[in-house]
């Protein structure tokens, strides 16, 4: 019965940390798109907060085990932007980039919630309350900068594709956009691989950038908490 308590104890911290990362992400592709000229998240009813209108089942689930996963992309038409290369880049940033932004805010509250469970009760309420704190607050630093990460790998159809896609040239482009479902399809085939079969090389390489970011957001509010 143990380790079924660890999983749901890990699933209620985990789930609320999984709809906020999402809802936000999200959110602020569909925010900056609206901002630079396209109203489609707008008409879309996507520039809202419910994370029932972002949430993606599959990527969802995949976020909850596997700590890459994607939400519902948010609807965007580039005919509105007046540089369509450069504004579609700065929209497929702008998730990621919230993602990161809450990390960092995230590590204040985690590093707080470890410094005053030092003075915390080695048992009872108040204890409990500590614990379920810092697992919470440590979970979405975590989750936020995987988050982050694994949509800026430069792989379609992940953020970082329509980042990389502005500095190309229309050959290269129009080749890529021929080909990227299958590219999209053999990319998560190959993370699946790597995760049951390979290994794990891939996903290894990712939770080394993600430990050297969340060690970076960590280490000034440690500087001032101890």
């Amino acid at each position: 019965m143990d380790w079924l308590l660890d999983f749901l104890f890990e699933l209620a911290i985990s789930a609320p940390v999984v709809l906020i990362a999402l809802t936000v992400h999200e959110l602020c592709h569909g925010l900056c798109a609206y901002w630079l000229g396209d109203p489609t998240a707008k008409y879309a009813g996507r520039l809202t907060l419910n994370p029932l209108k972002h949430l993606d089942p599959i990527g969802a689930i995949c976020l909850l085990l596997f700590r890459y996963g994607w939400a519902k992309p948010v609807p965007v038409n580039t005919r509105y932007f007046k540089r369509p290369r450069l504004y579609m880049a700065l929209t497929s940033f702008a998730g990621p980039l919230s993602n990161l932004i809450l990390a960092f805010v995230g590590a204040f509250f985690y590093v707080l919630s470890v410094y005053v469970g030092n003075f915390a009760p080695d048992e009872g309420f108040l204890h409990i309350i500590c614990l379920i704190w810092v697992n919470f607050s440590y979970y979405f630093v975590f989750l936020n900068i995987s988050l982050a990460i694994f949509n800026l790998l430069p792989i379609p159809p992940l953020d970082g594709s329509n980042i990389l896609f502005s500095f190309l040239p229309e050959s290269a482009l129009a080749v890529i956009r021929k080909y990227q479902h299958y590219i999209s399809l053999a990319f998560f085939v190959i993370l699946l691989l790597d995760t049951r079969i390979l290994g794990g090389y891939i996903t290894y390489f990712l939770s080394v950038a993600v430990n050297w970011i969340f060690d970076i957001f960590v280490m000034p509010f440690t500087l001032i908490f101890f």
